[in-house]
């Protein structure tokens, strides 16, 4: 199998599909050209509860906040606008791909007591969940139901029917259109063609109607049979995902390095795609398979703070909890004639990286892009308009503005998890998430000060003096012996003491204490300091 694989190999891949199948997590790597395009992981320990259908219990209705939390059967209730509570034909087509549609600018305010009328506390309501819990924040869900399947995705509770926008060929759009007229219904609800729809026969709408109306009698079980709060439905795991969303026309193979996955995906291509069966691959080289394909070093790059550009410049990305800041830099790059020209190219350069990137990163929420200043208005909105089309790719529903006047370009990309660093990273126990400690020289200061503080509190005298021994990081002890040796011993005539040092290697560099020798009392515990500040 695999010799066959290393001859198919030989022949130029354009897109293919790599999966790392392990009993803790599954790793899905999109590869374009050889290049990682996009990027999925998967641990055995996550609930998958994004796209996933409950019947709720309403808990309480704040209408401050024009929202209601419902019990869902997970540890914290979740959120859900009063105009997410009721189903609007004008908000479903939203379900497929990132499609943007135009909403009301305002939304209707709900009055007093007004929802309450319609979802009284203790009632039953069906919600999907749109944003899975983050940090200590809950799901975020809404009533505008949608389940996908590889061609089409089927919307309750509305008999729309429609085609993705992005499919922009006329001709297709027509004959698309054609066979979803002839479609029956899945329980009367409404359908919309998915991207992956563009090409495809007829039978293979039919076949994707079925499995979405097995799909519709379970659910409609559940809401008549089941107590809330209780799931109806859950979305597949990644990678039936994988096969289902992303196995389409322009993929090359599937490769994979498990036998019982290799199988299983055989087996879900029967059912989605049956023409794609002879693409899936089975490895079994003796590397890692994300080493033998190259995305274990590429992952490596994408996730640094620093990502360099084929140009020479560079992108410096900071992800908080409120937003993401990506600072764009020229760096080593030399190649235009002038200066302006060589910015252009940068920024043009960085506009298509930063696409990449929050796929790559599934960051979401507010992104602020710091482009390198440009004169020219043109060259502006050349940038804003190639970090739109590397947008393009993105299944997450995104909004660019154009840049401001400060230079800055402002978008937001969906939410819907965490992003992989947050769920890949725990902050580091020695920074604790700052990404820098204090200097030696800081540290020294620190010290400093606080044996005069110890020192004058116990009021050591000539007659009687104090003995201490301070604890502390080596690093730092080399910087009080080579540099502030000195000052030390000034201190010790002045505050009447003796002071030993003792060098503890598994003390952090920020980490010191100070005791009475005498009488071993702790006089002082930057560990104790902090937790009690």
């Amino acid at each position: 199998m695999w010799g066959f694989l290393k001859l198919f190999m030989r022949r130029k891949i354009k897109k293919e599909i790599v999966i790392n199948a392990e009993s803790l997590e599954t790793r899905v790597a999109i590869l374009t050209e050889g290049k990682l395009d996009d990027f999925f992981i998967e641990r055995a320990s996550d609930d998958r509860i994004v796209g996933s259908i409950f019947k709720g219990r309403i808990q309480n209705l704040e209408d401050g906040l024009q929202a209601a939390f419902v019990d869902i059967g997970m540890k914290k209730n979740a959120f859900i606008h009063y105009w997410d509570m009721i189903p609007e034909d004008s908000a479903r087509i939203e379900a497929e791909e990132g499609i943007e549609t135009r909403r009301p600018a305002k939304r209707k305010k709900f009055g007093p007591g007004e929802m309450a009328k319609q979802f009284p506390v203790g009632s039953e309501i069906v919600v999907q969940v749109t944003k899975g819990a983050i940090g200590t924040k809950g799901p975020r869900v809404t009533a505008n139901l949608s389940v996908p399947g590889r061609y089409l995705v089927m919307m309750p509770g509305t008999t729309l029917k429609g085609v993705s926008r992005k499919i922009e060929d006329a001709k297709e759009r027509e004959r698309l259109k054609k066979i979803l007229a002839r479609l029956p219904s899945p329980g009367g609800n409404g359908l919309i063609v998915r991207t992956a729809g563009e090409g495809a026969r007829a039978v293979s709408f039919a076949r994707d109607v079925r499995a979405l109306s097995e799909i519709w009698k379970d659910i409609e079980d559940g809401i008549r049979n089941k107590p809330a709060p209780c799931w109806l439905y859950q979305e597949p795991d990644l990678i039936e995902r994988t096969v289902r969303d992303s196995l389409t026309e322009d993929v090359d193979r599937i490769v994979v390095d498990q036998r019982e996955e290799y199988d299983r995906i055989r087996a879900i291509m029967t059912k989605y795609a049956r023409r794609t069966r002879t693409r899936i691959q089975l490895y079994d080289g003796d590397a890692p398979i994300f080493e033998h394909f190259d995305v274990e070093r590429q992952l490596e790059n994408a996730f640094s703070r620093k990502v360099w550009l084929k140009s020479g410049g560079y992108l410096i990305i900071d992800e908080t909890e409120a937003l993401v800041a990506i600072d764009v830099n020229t760096g080593r790059h030399k190649g235009a004639q002038n200066q302006e020209d060589a910015i252009f190219e940068v920024n043009q350069e960085a506009a298509e990286e930063v696409g990449r990137q929050l796929r790559l990163r599934n960051v979401g929420g507010l992104v602020v892009i710091d482009f390198i200043d440009m004169k020219s208005r043109k060259h502006q909105n050349q940038v804003y308009r190639t970090l739109k089309d590397a947008l393009k790719h993105d299944k997450a529903r995104t909004n660019v503005l154009p840049l401001s006047q400060l230079g800055l370009m402002e978008m937001t990309r969906q939410r819907q998890e965490e992003s992989v660093r947050a769920a890949t990273y725990m902050n580091c126990p020695y920074c604790e998430g700052k990404g820098k400690v204090k200097s030696a020289l800081s540290m020294s200061v620190e010290i400093q000060r606080r044996i005069a503080e110890v020192m004058r509190r116990k009021k050591a005298s000539a007659g009687n003096p104090l003995n201490i021994k301070i604890t502390i990081n080596p690093l730092i002890l080399d910087r009080l012996r080579n540099e502030d040796e000195e000052i030390l011993v000034q201190m010790e005539e002045r505050y009447h003491g003796h002071m030993t040092f003792v060098a503890n290697a598994n003390m952090h560099v920020e980490e010191f204490n100070i005791v009475n020798t005498q009488t071993g009392e702790e006089l002082f515990s930057s560990v104790k300091n902090a937790r009690a500040g």
